[in-house]
């Protein structure tokens, strides 16, 4: 195989913890593709891969991989995957775009790959134990596979076959929650129930397997706040996850969500009310040892993470210390934090810094009828 025909498939999404992951895709796009909150996979049609292609693409991968140590080699560094090794395998437009993918893993560590797409889990156990034993084989260097998995197919699947896949290599499921709420799921159409959730998380973690769950505070809309809350906080005690991962809703353009909130069937809460929802889905959670992440862009206060029980009153003391503020200045904070001038709260005084948020508030006042508000969202919609 010459160098031009070194390629492999990657799919569009991962999450951000698996940023310095190798992308391997196992399915294509998403089996059910209705959630109202998403546009990602919008007309495209889902398949499950040939399981010849998926090695296949392992094969091209560990090619690729020892190529780039053969120019470390040619370069003088003793096939040292060194910084101006990978530098120079990035900057040369030569090589095929695969070549970069597997640079920029290498440089990342080289240790984790992320299965995707949507729901990778649909494939038979074999399949995957065939695929993880691939990877396995090809790079022995790794020690954490991971994969998306949708809650309605997390119960498909026994304890026992769940560790039989951790044997093999995989490391953790990550798995968009949302709410656990049986009207809020139905809402937003994602076609599953909490009790599904529930039952395969179980299972998932008796396993031994890392659970990674994601929760959309604001999914629920004004109307169903407070039962969001409540029965997402329940669900999450009932399966102790390893961690639990919060998504602050965005209402996305083209997608079912965007046009319930143009019919007034969903009134999505504002920053606040969102940063209240967290707060009460913490509050709530009992006896577990899950660990509280919040690791997006769209999260108001990144500052909410900490292990539980013994950093629950740390994370409830600083959603406290955003909540307390006054309006005008959890207003400022809102436009640091979007702005990305800000990490804590804490940032909102050092010296000179009111004063400035002071003047780009009236600035954008004069050129929006909307104010910082109107403002905020249009900085979220370069998020997404």
């Amino acid at each position: 195989m010459k160098k031009s025909e070194l390629d492999f498939e990657q799919g569009p999404i991962r999450p951000p913890s698996e940023s310095g992951s190798l992308l391997l895709r196992v399915t294509r796009n998403c089996p059910w593709n209705r959630c109202a909150f998403c546009s990602t996979y919008k007309g495209k049609k889902f398949s499950r891969r040939p399981i010849e292609e998926i090695l296949t693409d392992i094969d091209t991968m560990a090619t690729i991989y020892n190529e780039i140590k053969k120019i470390s080699w040619t370069m003088g560094d003793a096939g040292q995957f060194t910084n101006r090794v990978i530098s120079s395998v990035l900057k040369d437009s030569v090589l095929p775009d695969a070549f970069r993918s597997v640079a920029y893993w290498i440089a990342s560590g080289g240790e984790t790959i992320f299965l995707q797409d949507a729901n990778s889990l649909m494939l038979s156990t074999a399949s995957l134990i065939d695929i993880l034993n691939h990877i396995r084989r090809n790079f022995p260097q790794v020690i954490r596979v991971t994969s998306y998995a949708r809650a309605s197919t997390l119960k498909q699947k026994t304890v026992d076959e769940y560790i039989r896949l951790k044997e093999c290599g995989l490391s953790r499921l990550h798995v968009g929650m949302e709410s656990g709420s049986d009207r809020v799921l139905k809402l937003i159409d994602k076609g599953c129930k909490s009790e599904q959730l529930i039952e395969g998380g179980k299972r998932v973690v008796d396993a031994g397997i890392s659970l990674s769950l994601y929760v959309i505070p604001g999914i629920g809309g004004i109307e169903l706040s407070a039962e969001h809350t409540s029965e997402t906080a329940q669900a999450i005690n009932a399966v102790n996850p390893t961690f639990v991962r919060f998504r602050s809703l965005y209402v996305r353009t083209n997608t079912a969500l965007e046009q319930m909130k143009a019919q007034g069937k969903f009134n999505p809460p504002d920053e606040d009310h969102i940063v209240m929802e967290i707060r009460d889905i913490v509050d709530r959670l009992h006896n577990i040892t899950t660990t509280i992440v919040s690791d997006h862009v769209l999260n108001l206060l990144e500052e909410v993470e900490g292990k539980l029980p013994e950093d629950k009153k740390k994370i409830l003391k600083i959603i406290d210390q955003y909540l307390n503020l006054p309006y005008e200045e959890r207003l400022m904070y809102q436009l640091g934090r979007r702005g990305g001038a800000f990490r804590s709260v804490n940032d909102l005084y050092e010296p000179g810094v009111l004063a400035r948020l002071e003047m780009a508030k009236k600035e954008i006042e004069k050129d929006l009828p909307g104010g910082i508000p109107e403002y905020i969202q249009a900085i979220k919609k370069r998020f997404v």
